[in-house]
């Protein structure tokens, strides 16, 4: 299948309404302090990778069946189903691309039937979690080396990608694509964006339509 342009969309409070890291967190006890680091993190305020790595941390012990409990909690953003599959019907592909957790981004990518998806990997041991994330970091350059990874995959030049985000974590990728859009966004990705929509992500779907009605330039060489 050929595809016209690229969404890739940031999963926690912008895909979702909910922080798969918080769920996990009131499951083991430690909420409240996971709530704190996870809002100063999306502020900018703190590395994204150290800052995920002690969140994590508070997990060790937690059984893996926590995590089908998390998820079974996950809840979309208002508009974010409708928007999907009005994009896929008029040529988009898609992709959700996350500083949280492979086992609750997956099935959820699985259902909406995305075309790509990345997040980090919870490390399980002896039927319980660790407290350890394996592999690289989705951080923000990651986010961004995945849009542009994805892209590419895909034949599209950057020009064709936009990118949906509220955190501190998503201004790489949303700085890499030719259509920024800040949902609920934090001040930092607020001011970066090219628009800001919230309440429903069907709000973004005129400007996304838009951006494709617009030719765009070809690329200098």
């Amino acid at each position: 299948m050929s595809f016209t342009n690229l969404l890739v969309m940031d999963v926690d409070s912008t895909l979702t309404s909910t922080e798969g890291i918080d769920l996990l967190a009131d499951l083991a006890g430690s909420g409240p302090a996971v709530a704190a680091i996870t809002e100063r993190a999306m502020r900018g305020e703190l590395d994204f990778a150290a800052s995920l790595r002690e969140r994590v941390a508070t997990l060790r012990g937690l059984p893996a069946s926590a995590v089908d409990q998390a998820r079974a909690q996950v809840s979309l953003s208002p508009g974010a189903r409708p928007l999907i599959a009005a994009l896929r019907a008029e040529g988009w592909a898609v992709g959700a691309v996350s500083g949280g957790f492979l086992q609750m981004v997956e099935p959820l990518a699985v259902e909406l039937g995305l075309d790509f998806y990345r997040a980090n990997l919870l490390e399980v041991a002896d039927a319980v979690l660790t407290g350890n994330v394996t592999g690289p970091v989705v951080d923000r350059a990651a986010k961004a080396a995945a849009l542009r990874q994805w892209a590419g995959k895909l034949g599209l030049g950057l020009d064709k990608v936009a990118a949906i985000g509220d955190g501190a974590n998503d201004l790489d990728m949303m700085d890499a694509a030719g259509l920024s859009i800040a949902y609920g966004g934090k001040p930092a990705v607020v001011a970066a964006a090219d628009y800001c929509v919230s309440g429903s992500l069907l709000e973004a779907l005129p400007i996304l339509r838009a951006f494709t009605a617009v030719p765009q330039a070809d690329p200098v060489t």
